[in-house]
Parts: structure tokens; sequence; C-alpha cells
């Protein structure tokens, strides 16, 4: 009779290391003799200076700490699939760390006396567990976790610089693969070397030092003229002596090099001489490229067209300026600022060329206003469009009129968005729909009812307006918007409370034992929905906050976590958490709307992998943790009882 549970545990060990390398009578013989241990929350599993256990632990369910109760740091977090407590194979000595159930978990204890013998029959498995415990790390070959515990990549390095590089200081990016050949080397060698690397430009050295370079150009001028036969040395068709440069040179500093002395390449070496060896070489090919893919060099483009079509392709280089930064692993704060302010430009210079279409100019002042992810400037990827307008208030007689301009313009604008990339809104909350252009007095009266009135519909409609910014036009009616709304909630403070209950209603991210939770029916059955689970609840946690406070022109939920540290010292480090928290899962879901070619809302979890799945499961106890104190700020519960 088949054993069932030492089946399921030899499913699930065999994939991971050490395990996946065992073959099955070794797999099935150590699952047989597995400890299977439950732990609730905040247990202690081993404690620092307690005698060695029997055996070391693989995580089945849940997630474990491993902490120096000295310090109070945690220093690795060990989630499905993970090993720990491997002391007692390699040192007779006590625990050095505690080791604490971090939320419920199931735990495999793999017995060491069973085990040893498996491992010594196994050399992959013995070196992995011993470069495991001699590199404190879960997996030795992981280079980014070397002689750490804690995985920090992916975290935000706040050092960086918050200034967009403008290309007179931005660094020239060269290539580092050199193609070269000697002094010797014929005409013709040369010639097939650059045809089977497909490059355009070859570097002739002579004692490891570069003393000529020859082009596409030296072919065509030199040889096919006749002028040297293509049995000739290099030597006799190269241009020399070459340029050189160090490898900190900026952009404009190659453009006027190669502008100064009419060249297409320059040798970068170590000390910007010829004297030491090459490191690389740029071209003007590569300063094209560069400044193609600058911001600053885009917004010109931007600024500079008149057709709404060009614009849509300089989006496509914003796209690709977004995937190299988040390459690069630049802070999503900043990617966000620069991507914003391209966006932003875009969305101008559609507004600026609608106008121009018009048979008038605007009757009065006017502002568009970007709302949602846009109006966060959270927008890296090409979503709904979510936008408003407003104008100055007119004499009664004339508000149908200057009604049917503002729709006319705006129908222009929405046609231009949904051109370059925006799609049309489902739910129709664009400034096209006559309930989205009024004056200012309408939208007044407006928001006045949404505030005096919270219905969940009307809950809804505040959460979207209430994340806006300008994107065109005349600032002081946002301004006065803002004050008229802050002035509204202080006079219905229930309204905080329905707001907050609002913030409450996103669907948790996990379910029993951590599992995430995944859509159960309709078009993307079995996928995560990472926007309204995880994204979601900490965009409206932040805005029914902010509120309270009376903060005005934040509307960036990162940003308004942070204001929100500095106005309550005593909850700081929940609110940078979340902060984080909202940075990383945006980054995520950027990361993985690149890569699939849509919004990155709904994820395919088989698609990720382990670390994926763990960095996003750390991001949900902040999730949890700021819903509970919404929940006791704001008496929610009370209320809705």
């Amino acid at each position: 009779m088949k054993n069932l549970i030492s089946e399921r545990v030899a499913d699930f060990i065999k994939n991971y290391p050490p395990f996946n390398v065992l073959d099955s009578k070794s797999l099935f013989q150590l699952a047989e003799q597995v400890l299977i241990v439950y732990k609730e929350k905040n247990s202690v599993i081993f404690s620092v200076d307690e005698p060695q256990h029997s055996h070391f632990y693989l995580v089945h369910k849940g997630a474990v700490t491993l902490n120096n109760p000295a310090t109070t740091n945690i220093l690795d977090y060990c989630d499905e699939g993970d090993i720990f407590g491997l002391r007692p194979l390699f040192a007779n000595e006590n625990y050095k760390l505690e080791a604490r159930a971090h939320e419920e978990c199931i735990l495999y204890g793999i017995p060491i006396e069973i085990f040893k013998p498996i491992a010594k029959q196994n050399e992959e498995v013995t070196i992995f567990l011993m470069e495991s415990f001699a590199s404190n790390t879960r997996n030795p070959y992981a280079k980014s976790q070397k002689g750490q515990l804690f995985d920090h990549e992916g975290e935000e390095e706040e050092e960086i610089s918050k200034e967009v590089v403008l290309p007179d200081l931005q660094l020239a990016s060269y290539s580092k693969k050199l193609v070269t050949c000697s002094t010797r080397t014929t005409i013709k060698k040369a010639a097939d070397i650059m045809s089977k690397k497909k490059i355009g430009s070859i570097l002739v050295i002579s004692k490891d030092l570069p003393v000529g370079i020859i082009t596409d150009k030296d072919f065509r001028n030199k040889v096919i003229s006749g002028e040297q036969p293509i049995t000739a040395s290099v030597k006799s068709i190269m241009t020399t002596p070459v340029i050189t440069y160090p490898k900190n040179l900026t952009i404009t500093q190659a453009q006027m090099a190669m502008m100064k002395s009419n060249i297409s390449h320059l040798i970068i070496t170590e000390d910007g001489t010829p004297n030491t060896s090459a490191l690389g070489i740029l071209s003007k090919h590569d300063v094209m490229v560069s400044l193609g893919d600058n911001p600053a060099v885009l917004v010109k483009a931007i600024k500079r067209t008149s057709r709404i079509k060009k614009i849509k392709q300089i989006r496509k280089s914003v796209m690709v300026l977004l995937s190299g930064y988040l390459e690069q692993n630049i802070p999503l704060g900043l990617i966000a600022k620069i991507i914003s302010e391209l966006n932003d430009t875009c969305i101008k210079q559609v507004v600026e060329i609608s106008i121009a279409k018009m048979d008038n100019p605007p009757p009065v002042k006017f502002a568009w206003l970007a709302l949602g992810s846009q109006g966060r400037s959270e927008q890296l990827l090409h979503t709904d469009q979510d936008n408003a307008l407003v104008f100055e208030d007119v004499p009664e007689e004339d508000l149908p009129k200057t009604t049917t301009y503002f729709l006319e313009l705006s129908k222009l604008i929405t046609k231009g968005l949904n051109t370059i990339g925006y799609e049309y809104c489902p739910a129709d909350m664009m400034a096209s729909n006559p309930k989205w252009c009024l004056s200012l007095e309408e939208w007044k009266n407006k928001l006045s009812y949404w505030i005096g009135n919270p219905g969940p519909n009307e809950v809804l409609m505040s959460s979207i307006f209430f994340d806006y910014s300008l994107a065109f036009g005349e600032r002081s009616l946002l301004d006065n918007m803002s004050d008229h709304i802050f002035r509204t909630v202080q006079n219905y403070p229930i309204f905080l409370v329905h707001l907050a209950n609002g913030a409450l209603q996103s669907p948790s991210p996990t379910g029993f034992f951590r599992q995430f939770v995944v859509e159960q029916d309709g078009q993307h059955k079995d996928f995560f929905d990472l926007k309204s689970r995880a994204l979601r609840p900490l965009i409206d946690a932040a805005r029914v906050l902010i509120l309270s406070h009376s903060v005005k022109a934040i509307s960036n939920t990162w940003e308004r976590y942070e204001k929100l540290a500095e106005l309550e010292p005593n909850n700081q480090e929940l609110y940078l958490a979340c902060s984080y928290a909202t940075k990383a899962l945006l980054k995520f879901r950027t990361r993985q709307g690149l890569a699939n070619h849509d919004s990155g809302r709904f994820i395919k979890l088989d698609q990720l992998s382990k670390q994926e799945k763990m960095k996003l499961k750390r991001t949900f106890k902040a999730i949890k943790e700021i819903q509970e104190l919404i929940t006791l700020r704001f008496k929610v519960t009370n209320f809705l009882g």
C-alpha cells in the first residue's frame, strides 16, 4: 500500500535544492522519515544557544524569520522551499540565531541521521550545503547574496540623485567589446573579420596600444577605388593617430570631439591617451542612440511636433527609456518623475494641437486635469484615460455656449490621447463626457454633493477625482478646487469614515497559509490581480489619511506616505514600509507589463520565480497593517455596525 503522505512530501521537496538532484530512491527514503511540524505565528522554532535539533528544516507553507535577539534585527526571511537550521550538519555547537514563525507555518524536519549518508553519496548536495552554510545564505549560487543573509536586491537606492541627468552631464555609453587586428594584418583579413562580426570598424593595435582605426569609409575610399590592393597591410589604409578620451567622457564632449576632428569614432583608454590599452570604442551611432533615449531630447522632440501621430512614435522611445531605467535598477521614484514628465509633455502637446484645430481660441481660461494613476504620477505603462476639464465661471447666459466649446475641444483631446496610446476609459470618466467638463462653480457643487452625500458611487467618484494633477492650463482653478474640497471635508467629517470604508473594500492578496488569492472566474481566471489586491489598498489608504491631515498638492502615493511619516512619527516605520511597498509593487507591475506587452495588472503566478513571489509577499504585511490602522483610526467597524 502506498504511503500518500510520503508521496506528497517527495513531490514537494524534489522541486527545491539540494533535494532536486536526488534520485527517486533517495528522495522517497528521505520523505518517509520527514517530520511534519506545525508552528503558530510568532512561535519559536529554535532559539539562540539552544542545543541542536536532530533535524534541519524546509519551509513547506508560511514564512520564517532568522533573528538576532540582541539587536532585534531580522537577518533573513525563509519562504516556501527555503532550508534553514543547517548548523547541526556541520558544527557541533548550539544555534547562533533565533528562528521564529513569521506567520502560521508548516515545516518539514529533515532528519540529519538519514540525510547525511544520502548527501555523502552525492557530491553536488554536499557542495551546495557546505557553501550555503559557509556563505551565510540560503542559496550560495545567488551571487548577490554572497556573505549576507538578507536579500536587499531591488531596494530603492535613495542616495542616487533625484535630478534628471541632462545630455551635457550624461556619460557616453561606449562598446567594451573591442574587435582588433595588428598592423601586419592584411586588408582582406580585416574585411573578413568585420563581415563575420557584423561591425563597421576595427581597431588596429601594436604592442597592445591603439595606433589606428579602419572603417567602412576607408574600404570605400582606399580599397574599392583601387588605391590599395586587398593583399596590402591595414597599416596602408588605417586612420592614424587615433583620437582617444578617458572613460568618463560625456555625450556633449563626444559630439564636440567628433565634429572638431571630423571623425565618427573615438577610442576610450584608461588615461585618455594612446599610451594605455584601449577599453572600448565610441561611435557616432552610439552618441545618437544615447541622445535619442535622453529625456531632455525627447521633451524637445515632443514640443517641436505639430502632428499627433508623431507623438505616438516618440512615446515608443519613452517606453524604451523606461525599460532601460528598470534594467539599470534606477529608483522607482526617479523613474516615475521622468516618465510622468514625458507623459505630461505628450498630453500638453496634444492639448496645444487640439486648440489649434478649433475655429476659435478658448473663450476663458481652463485647466485640463489628469486623474487616477496619471494624476498620481504613477502611470508608467499605457493605460486608460482618466481626465477632467474645469473652466472659469461665466455669466449664466454664456454657460451653454462655453460648455459646448470645451466639450468639442475635449473630444479632440481625448481622441488625440487615444491616438498616442491612451485607451478610452470604459466608464467614460473623461472630459469629453459632459459630466466631467464643467465650470469651476459646477465642479464645486458636484464635489460638495459627493462629500455631503457619500454613497458608494459618490465615494468612488471622489476616490478617482481626489488624485488629480494639472496637466495643462490655469493652476489657480486647480488650487481653488483643492481649497473647496478641504473646507467641505472639514464640514462633513463623516465623509472620511465613508472614504476609509471604501479603502477597506479591496480584497485580501493572500488566503490560508499566505497563498496568493487568484481570480476564480472570467477572462483572468487563476491570475493574481496585482492592482486590486495589492496596489489599490495602499493607494486608497494613503488618500484618506493625507486628506484627514488637510495636506494639499501631494497626490503621489509614496510621497503621501513619506509626508505621513513626518506628520505621525509614532507610525513612521509603517508609513515608510507602505511607501517602499508601493514603489516595489509598481516597479514589479511595470516589469511584468513590459515583458507581456500589457498593463501588468494580471499576473500568471506559474511564470514567476520563487524569488519574485517572495518579494511580492513581503509587501503584503504593510497592506495588512495599514488597513488595520485605517479600521482603528476611523472606527470603520463601529460605523458599519
